[in-house]
């Protein structure tokens, strides 16, 4: 297997740029809402706890990860409108880990998928902001629930990649690069299903944390 096959997320809602296939299309159509955001619709710039933003949020959650709940390993979960901007991190954590070896270039996409919003979840830490780390945790929970149908895929190579195609017909993607690697693809199903898991409960521990910072800075 060849970087260049085994690099590249789910294409589920994505910008299709593949080098094998040569295009470069957006599917509107599998653009559904899913999943929330820690802002209105009104005031997008606002991050700071409210009740009003606490309600918006809790609503906002019920179609994506609800849905990925239901059936945790397909592709549901990867419908939330936060999975582009997710990709957007995946693809640079490639880039940004690839001085480290093949492995970590191909690990360093779901990595750095996690990474980005512990970093800023540290950072509002040190600024004590307590509504802000838990929106900080529940997108890092969000990305694991986005990985786990990817990690789950590592021997059926079934989800459709960044070019265009499945796992399949480009000779694999990250996970089955780095299970295999590991020596555990057979227990793709399991760790896909841990994962997916690990993440829900991360999410609704940070709703359960951005709740009570709401009400104690309403009092």
């Amino acid at each position: 297997m060849s970087p260049s096959s085994s690099v590249g997320g789910p294409a589920t809602e994505k910008l299709t740029t593949g080098p094998k296939s040569g295009s470069s299309t957006l599917d509107s159509t599998q653009l559904t809402p899913g999943g929330a955001i820690f802002w209105t619709r009104n005031d997008p710039s606002a991050i700071g706890p409210s009740r009003d933003r606490i309600d918006s949020m809790a609503v906002r959650t019920t179609s994506g990860p609800a849905r990925s709940a239901r059936t945790p390993l397909s592709p549901d979960a990867m419908e939330s409108f936060l999975h582009l901007p997710d990709l957007v991190f995946h693809e640079a954590g490639h880039i940004i880990f690839s001085p480290f070896g093949e492995f970590m270039t191909v690990l360093g996409g779901s990595l750095m998928q996690v990474l980005i919003p512990i970093i800023a979840g540290v950072a509002f830490f040190r600024q004590e902001q307590p509504f802000n780390v838990a929106i900080m945790a529940w997108w890092a929970g969000q990305n694991l629930v986005d990985l786990a149908p990817y990690i789950a895929d590592a021997r059926a190579l079934s989800l459709v990649l960044l070019g265009g195609r499945t796992g399949a017909e480009v000779e694999g993607h990250d996970w089955e690069f780095i299970l295999t690697q590991l020596g555990i693809a057979h227990r793709d199903q399991g760790i896909g299903t841990a994962t997916h898991a690990i993440g829900i409960l991360i999410m609704i521990g940070a709703l359960v944390v951005a709740g009570r910072a709401a009400a104690l800075n309403s009092e």
